[in-house]
């Protein structure tokens, strides 16, 4: 896989900031139906996008579930 589709490095231990970020990232980065599948509603590219899937392992790497972000 080419480093232009990569996913995001995970910073480890993850800080306060990353995990602020992440947690913006999730919220933002939600998938919405389209006719053409699940899509990211930010960038409409398909679900999860880069920056979905950082945030997602930022916040597990943190201890936290994707459900602890919307609580």
């Amino acid at each position: 896989m080419s480093a232009a589709v990569a996913d995001f490095p995970v910073l480890t231990p993850v800080t306060d900031e990353d995990l602020t970020l992440a947690l913006r990232a999730l919220r933002i980065h939600t998938p919405e139906s389209w006719p053409e599948g699940e899509l990211c509603r930010s960038e409409r590219v398909p679900y999860p996008c880069r920056l979905a899937r950082w945030a997602s392992a930022t916040i597990e790497a943190a201890g936290l579930t994707d459900q602890d972000a919307w609580v």
